[in-house]
């Protein structure tokens, strides 16, 4: 930089200098004409006030409010100016206009209350008509409905309401919908905006889910694990496969290894995590059958089933007295339709494979067979066996017993619930037969319990029949024929076998359980059959039989018009099946109780067997085997050709040579 640019640089500061020393100077004197100054200003405001940067009390309320806030946060008072620095106070926005800073209305100016500048366009926070509490006087917003302080009611909400000026209407943006929409559902759009516009997209994009099958398919599988049955009804009605399976890229989808396999369907899953009504639904809209497919009556008409359940409950009666036992008000017997015989071999074989127990029949009928070994009992009077398909979730004995009356499955644990309520209010009654027997029993084997331990047995019968999915035993097995009010009579293996054919251990539930603490009268004498294989029970039923079945004639005669079956009271050597809980004196003539608790008789051929009535199907039930039915028939009408073969014409197989007319 040159020496004349220098100087002349020092002379324009010096001028600048003189003329803010000047200005100043026509201040003070400004000033001292109207007899204000900042020490006189000073010593105004100079007070009993904290020190500056602490916080202020308020005069009105004594309310400790922070240093920066112009009004009482509790009584909204104004702050008073005490010990501050007015000249340096500024408002929110911009710093207050620009006056003379030394003269009395600039001092009058700095000293008005400041006030936080509004947007254009809006009301002002003064401006706004605020509503005064009647209760404690505190000023509230014109949207509150309630006082902030009291908790008092808005005396005028409607009107306070009205004077509300409306907010501007919020800008629609336009969304920008990705590929990732279906995963991404709650991304915005550009600029963060539209809310409304929002929730309509994302209605938009529920949509499009519902009406992908797949998307569907997805959360139908994630139903049956979660017990969501409306999620299969949906994926149903939508027209989905029931049969569909999962596959490699879907199970990768839903991300959970434990629950989803390759190849699975929504019956499999149905199976796996014990979603008994769904199964029902599934198996009642798959019209082919696979080997291991199972389809009772209860599955096909899930509705009719839940109408006998209900039915059945309501038929539980409790009676008072010294034998303070639950029982069953009627009796009913299930059988198999008779139809089933019309059907094509093709079709019966699928059915008998969805509805029977293949393994439990083969079990019971291996050699020596403990059913179906008198030929005289199965062919010539009709009365084979046949074991029904059961759970096995731990009820097998009670929805097996509920099979053989209703042919349903106890769900609702009703049989349960009934059998708890009879050991516990007649636990005198059975606790006597009870340990009598166990005590005859342990003799047996050369071993006397004691007192200690038959009271810790019973105990833990009492609490296995009170909770559910819980194995029961044979007291269990004698109190149900007490509940039912009639014989109940178990074909089953003694040593129970694993499924590599080793041996688990004895089993003695075979045998007669007759309800011995009723009175006779009060019981029926036609028994219900189970059978016990592998630690599980089934319902073994007869097929109902046509009335020119009943013509054979026994040692004993029959009632006429009356439409029964047979069941063998001796094993295949003719032995006497066990009758259990029976006194000393009972056990020295076993033959003359059964006969006295069952109708009993001796056949053509001197086979012991007891007369099972079949009753009169109740309404619910007809209608339910009538809809299986039915399923089979829309089968066989599937399997049948739209135009049937044509006979061929009598002259082609004729010998006759041609004559003119022809």
């Amino acid at each position: 930089m040159s020496e004349d640019t220098q100087n002349e640089a020092s002379k324009n500061s010096a001028s600048l200098a003189v003329e803010a020393t000047t200005t100043a100077a026509e201040c003070g004197a400004h000033d001292a004409s109207t007899n204000v100054s900042q020490t006189q200003i000073g010593q105004m405001t100079a007070g009993s006030a904290p020190a500056e940067g602490g916080k202020w009390s308020c005069e009105a309320c004594t309310y400790e409010n922070f240093p920066l806030s112009r009004k009482c946060t509790m009584c909204r008072s104004p702050k008073p100016c005490l010990n501050e620095n007015i000249f340096n106070l500024q408002d929110g926005a911009s710093a207050l206009p620009t006056q003379d800073p030394c003269g009395v209305e600039g001092v009058a100016e700095r000293l008005k209350p400041l006030r936080i500048s509004s947007p254009q366009g809006q009301a002002s926070a003064s401006s706004i008509a605020k509503w005064s509490c009647p209760t404690c006087t505190y000023e509230n917003w014109p949207k509150s409905l309630k006082c902030a302080m009291c908790g008092a009611a808005n005396p005028a909400p409607v009107a306070a309401a009205t004077a509300t000026p409306a907010p501007p209407p919020t800008p629609r943006t336009h969304i920008v919908s990705g590929a990732n929409e279906t995963c991404n559902s709650g991304v915005g759009g550009v600029g963060g905006g539209g809310g409304g516009t929002l929730e309509v997209e994302g209605a938009r994009r529920s949509k499009r889910r519902n009406n992908n099958i797949d998307w569907v398919w997805l959360q139908a599988c994630l139903g049956v694990v979660e017990g969501e049955a409306r999620c299969v009804e949906a994926y149903l009605c939508s027209g989905g496969d029931p049969a569909r399976a999962l596959t490699h890229h879907e199970v990768q989808l839903l991300n959970r290894a434990s629950a989803f396999d390759i190849g699975h369907t929504l019956v499999h899953l149905a199976i796996r995590f014990q979603r008994q009504d769904i199964l029902s639904t599934l198996l009642s809209r798959i019209s082919g059958g696979g080997p291991g497919l199972k389809r009772s009556p209860s599955y096909i008409a899930p509705d009719l089933a839940a109408g006998i359940r209900r039915h059945m409950a309501g038929c539980i009666r409790h009676k008072k007295g010294n034998f303070p036992c639950a029982y069953i008000a009627e009796f009913c017997t299930f059988s198999l339709p008779a139809d089933i015989e019309e059907l094509p071999a093709v079709i019966q074989e699928q059915l008998f494979s969805e509805l029977l127990d293949r393994d439990a029949q083969q079990t019971l009928e291996a050699d020596p067979p403990l059913i179906n070994w008198s030929h005289e009992l199965t062919v010539t009077l009709g009365s084979r066996l046949y074991a029904l398909w059961n759970r096995s979730a731990g009820d097998c004995l009670l929805d097996a017993v509920c099979q053989a009356a209703y042919g349903v499955f106890d769900r609702h644990n009703a049989l349960r619930a009934a059998l708890a309520d009879t050991l516990h209010h007649a636990h005198r009654s059975f606790y006597e037969r009870w340990q009598a027997w166990e005590r005859v029993q342990a003799a047996l084997l050369q071993y006397a319990p004691d007192e200690q331990q038959l009271r810790a047995e019973w105990g833990r019968m009492l609490a296995a029949a009170a909770r559910p999915h819980t194995p029961l035993h044979q007291l269990h097995v004698f109190a149900l024929a007490h509940v039912m009010r009639r014989p109940i009579v178990v074909y089953g293996v003694n040593v129970v076998n694993s499924f590599r054919g080793e041996a688990l251990g004895f089993a003695r539930f075979q045998g007669i359980y007759l309800p011995l603490l009723w009175e006779p009268e009060f019981c029926s004498k036609s028994p219900l059959c189970l059978g016990y294989t592998r630690g599980h029970f089934s319902a073994l039923v007869p097929m109902e039989p046509y009335s020119s079945r009943h013509t054979y004639i026994c040692r004993e005669q029959q009632e006429e018009n009356e439409e029964m079956t047979f069941l063998p009271l001796t094993d295949c050597e003719g032995k006497l099946l066990p009758v259990h809980f029976l006194t000393c004196d009972e056990m020295s003539d076993e033959e003359g109780v059964v006969r006295r608790w069952l109708s009993a008789c001796v056949t053509g051929g001197g086979v012991l067997a007891a007369r099972q009535q079949l009753h009169q199907r109740p309404l619910l039930q007809a209608q339910m085997l009538e809809e299986w039915l039915n399923h089979y028939r829309r089968l066989q009408q599937q399997t049948r050709g739209p135009f049937p073969p044509r006979l061929q014409a009598a002259a082609e197989f004729s010998s006759d040579p041609d004559t003119d007319d022809e």
